[in-house]
């Protein structure tokens, strides 16, 4: 059940929306953003923008804001090497899947935390590719043991390799950024290929409060400028490098993630630019960061309706929790923000599936998990359909007073597509559950996980292609 309309739940009134909006428009022409790349400082200038060279302080004009999200499109197709796997990004049509980027693992057989390794990319894209929920492989990890120049086309390379989804990922380095887009393109049958059905999109950021940095900017433009689809999020944080107040960190973000749309459209205008937001608060008690509070589906949700008003897609963040193990914590905390955050019409809500102990870990079983977590919000995304044929009239007079709807053809038709049904939930009586060995969810979801790697085959990816790109790059681990 991907791509399903959602937005039955809207935290913000539409006069909040415009508030928000007419904020963030002010923050933007003052004090304005600082940008610290000298390139984007430049390109900002030319096209009519107040720029201090001094302090780097750049004042992004109405005209200038209005004319990018009029030029952003708000239609972006993330493309899988099956079609089947294509995700269309518009509107309140609602995905969920990974995200990134993690150091830390809990392994499959021992479930102690270790190093993350070349191996778990390959593995969980593996996971990924067989869960049927999870929409989209965010490059999830950071292998530890892979030089750091080394990284871009690895992680991308492993994971197009290991699953025929859409890929997402940060990149670290111009360098890397060309030559994974030369891998996709490599694999897609050329750049002209590649650019119509995108196998590829990549992820750069905004600092909070308000700065484009050099690095993250350049890498912005490189990407804008090839004509891939880019995300260029911001992750304010409440109380920290936000406002502690909910309305005051969707306006930051609201106006962070703006300037890096202008910035990209300013590269080149009509590029696929997609609205993002990594947005959560800071523990008052402790200022650590947090990623399972309710407060951080409340702000993401009300994103995806900042960026329904502009009519861009938005890549949004739910799905996380804070507690250290797959456990009761984890699937409260997980449920409620991923819920909302589907609820409220994101398009690409990513962080979704795997991630504990404040996004530093990943889990394979928790994985398993989330994708059943993904179907019952996507079940909830698909609500209530009522029809002539739904509301079953006819069926309930022909049944009559004291009869019962198990034998009717009404009922065999609907039943498959009206309820979800879990493969981890325990449905069983007692005495059926303790007969099949009293296992808990947890436990069910490592012998799952555990399968789909000893069994699953991905799509390949044909020969003289791995030859084509191991000869041009022999730093890649094949």
């Amino acid at each position: 059940m991907r791509g399903l309309t959602a937005g039955q739940y809207r935290p913000l009134t539409d006069e909040n929306i415009k508030a928000v909006h007419e904020t963030s428009a002010n923050l933007l022409q003052n004090p304005g953003i600082r940008c610290d790349n000298e390139k984007a400082l430049e390109l900002f200038a030319q096209n009519g923008a107040e720029v201090n060279k001094e302090t780097k302080m750049v004042k992004i004009p109405r005209g200038m804001l209005e004319d990018a999200i009029a030029s952003a499109p708000s239609r972006v197709t993330l493309c899988g090497r099956e079609e089947k796997n294509d995700l269309i990004l518009e509107g309140k049509r609602t995905h969920l899947g990974t995200g990134g980027t993690v150091l830390n693992a809990l392994d499959l057989e021992t479930g102690e935390r270790r190093p993350t390794v070349r191996k778990d990319m390959k593995d969980f894209a593996k996971l990924v590719d067989a869960l049927d929920n999870i929409h989209f492989f965010m490059l999830p990890l950071y292998p530890n043991d892979i030089e750091v120049q080394n990284i871009d086309v690895n992680r991308f390379f492993w994971a197009l390799a290991n699953t025929s989804k859409h890929i997402m990922g940060g990149v670290y380095t111009v360098d890397g950024i060309r030559s994974v887009i030369d891998i996709a393109e490599k694999i897609s049958g050329g750049p002209e290929k590649l650019r119509q059905r995108p196998i590829v999109s990549m992820v750069t950021c905004v600092m909070s409060p308000l700065v484009i940095d050099d690095t993250y900017g350049g890498l912005l433009m490189e990407v804008a400028g090839q004509g891939i689809p880019v995300v260029c999020p911001a992750e304010p944080l409440a109380g920290a490098t936000a406002p502690s107040t909910i309305a005051g960190t969707v306006a930051i973000s609201n106006a962070e993630t703006l300037s890096g749309i202008v910035l990209a459209q300013l590269t080149n205008k009509g590029t696929p630019t997609i609205y993002g937001t990594v947005s959560s608060s800071m523990d008052m008690k402790t200022g650590s960061y947090l990623s399972g509070n309710i407060e951080m589906g409340l702000i993401n949700a009300a994103s995806a309706q900042m960026a329904q008003y502009y009519e861009i897609p938005i890549y949004a963040t739910a799905g996380m929790s804070d507690s250290k193990l797959p456990d009761a914590q984890a699937g409260y905390e997980k449920m409620a923000t991923a819920m909302i955050t589907a609820l409220a019409g994101a398009n690409f809500i990513h962080d979704a599936a795997g991630f504990l102990e404040f996004c530093t870990t990943i889990s394979y079983e928790q994985m398993v998990l989330d994708d059943e977590m993904i179907g019952i919000c996507m079940r909830a995304v698909k609500g209530i359909e009522v029809t002539e044929e739904t509301l079953a009239e006819e069926v309930i007079r022909s049944v009559g007073a004291g009869g019962n709807f198990l034998a009717n053809p009404h009922t065999m038709k609907h039943c498959r597509s009206e309820f979800f049904y879990p493969t981890i939930g325990d449905r069983q009586s007692r005495k059926l559950w303790e007969k099949n060995g009293a296992q808990d969810a947890r436990q069910r979801s490592i012998e799952k996980a555990k399968l789909i790697l000893s069994e699953h085959k991905p799509l390949q990816i044909a020969d003289e292609v791995i030859n084509d790109i191991k000869a041009k790059y022999p730093q890649l681990d094949i």
